[in-house]
């Protein structure tokens, strides 16, 4: 995500790009293809709220700086209620066309297995960097890379689903269409079921770290089995939760909790079960999720699977420009730097690839205002965040200077809109 945004941008720039992808000569577990900008968790960027949401908003940023990703999202959305998914397949194969078309961007294939010592770089491997270059940055940097755990959610034939249980619902009926509030399909559970249910993930076989391999999970990607040890009842207040959702099988029966499935691809044909990152063995998952009601003959494209994210101590190693600051011809971008998300990683991959060029064109590389989302999780991966606790962060308000609530903004729609109206307006002044 982030090499591709910080490629294209850097371009629009008029400067000369060299883009190095590993893949497919040297692949990762999650990855199938070849292609740029491949998603494989998740096939969605989340709210599109520009108004009351900071990833909202986040798009709303991108959009005006004519990111690409962005772009191609928009060009091939799948309905999701207030949501941008899309089919993963068709956006990263439109990144990839439109990457290949431009006539200063030259794609070359194969692994970089070590920093460079000359030119101008920007490291965007993501959270699957492959071994050989993550050491070369060990050395380089004197510290030691951070690790997490992160989960893949399994995806389901729409065909295998029981449409006898399961219904068409978005939670709240989000969407401005039909289409678009019919994007999820919801499984109830009685509380019966629900108990068998967290029972059977409790006691299911799981993937074991290897002897030695030791690190944290991200809170927002927890896979559900994590969540279930937390507390019986931490998966109904979570992705299971079963509100402003009614079933129209027995409509008059509230479900004790409800497992939502989000569509995955333009035909419809492949759902996702949302928030059910995993790190089940796969047959422990086959057995377990065909417990949920409407999924007793699931069959799955995809089952879920558990790898090692591995990210920098930003606050320690980045300058403000994000220049590693050992290397200052060497910028980093993306997951790697400690961000959460694929717009985060993009919308980081835009800042890099802009201030390069800058940079390079030797014009003034003035990063986005505080006030901006870019501005405010750049600011907290490159100095605001205590290093000694660095963990990845999602976008969030948060992050943001405070609003001064005087004016009657004191409600947290009024605040975010407050957030938001200003943050748009520092972007645009910045954009200029």
């Amino acid at each position: 995500m982030a090499g591709s945004e910080a490629a294209w941008q850097a371009a629009r720039m008029g400067v000369r790009v060299v883009l190095h992808e590993m893949r497919p000569a040297t692949g990762t577990f999650a990855h199938r293809t070849g292609d740029f900008a491949e998603m494989v968790c998740s096939n969605s960027f989340r709210s599109d709220d520009d108004e009351q949401n900071a990833v909202g908003l986040l798009h709303w940023e991108m959009r005006a700086a004519g990111g690409l990703l962005i772009a191609m999202a928009d060009r091939h959305k799948l309905p999701a209620g207030g949501a941008l998914a899309v089919d993963r397949d068709a956006f990263s194969a439109a990144v990839t066309q439109q990457l290949r078309a431009h006539p200063l961007i030259r794609s070359v294939p194969g692994e970089i297995t070590d920093l460079p010592e000359t030119g101008h770089w920007i490291i965007a491997t993501g959270p699957l960097t492959s071994d050989a270059l993550a050491q070369s940055i060990r050395t380089a940097t004197g510290a030691d890379a951070l690790a997490f755990f992160d989960a893949i959610a399994p995806i389901v034939h729409f065909d295998s689903i029981d449409l006898s249980k399961a219904w068409f619902q978005s939670r709240y009926d989000k969407g401005e269409t039909e289409e678009e509030r019919a994007a999820y399909l919801n499984c109830p559970m009685d509380r019966q079921q629900y108990e068998t249910f967290i029972d059977a993930l409790l006691t299911a076989d799981k993937t074991a770290f290897r002897e030695g391999e030791t690190a944290g999970y991200f809170d927002g990607c927890l896979p559900i089995e994590v969540m279930a040890e937390r507390g019986r009842e931490t998966l109904r207040h979570g992705p299971m939760k079963p509100v402003g959702l009614t079933n129209p099988h027995q409509p008059q029966v509230k479900p004790h909790a409800v497992v939502q499935l989000r569509r995955d691809n333009k035909l419809g044909t492949l759902y996702n079960i949302v928030g059910f990152q995993t790190k089940m063995k796969y047959g422990a998952q086959t057995q377990v999720f065909r417990l949920i009601p409407g999924l007793e003959n699931a069959s799955f494209a995809r089952l879920g699977g558990i790898h090692r994210n591995t990210f920098i101590n930003s606050p320690s190693l980045l300058d403000a420009q994000m220049r590693l600051r050992t290397h200052p011809h060497i910028r980093f971008a993306g997951q790697i730097t400690g961000v959460e998300g694929y717009v985060e990683s993009a919308a980081m991959g835009l800042v890099a690839g802009r201030l390069a060029a800058a940079e390079i064109l030797g014009r003034p590389a003035d990063v986005p205002p505080r006030d901006t989302a870019m501005g405010a999780l750049l600011a907290h991966i490159t100095g605001n965040a205590e290093a000694k606790t660095f963990q990845p962060m999602n976008v969030n308000f948060g992050l943001f200077p405070p609003i001064d609530a005087k004016g009657g903004r004191r409600g947290r729609k009024d605040r975010y809109r407050a957030y938001t109206d200003r943050a748009k307006t520092a972007f645009t002044q910045w954009l200029g």
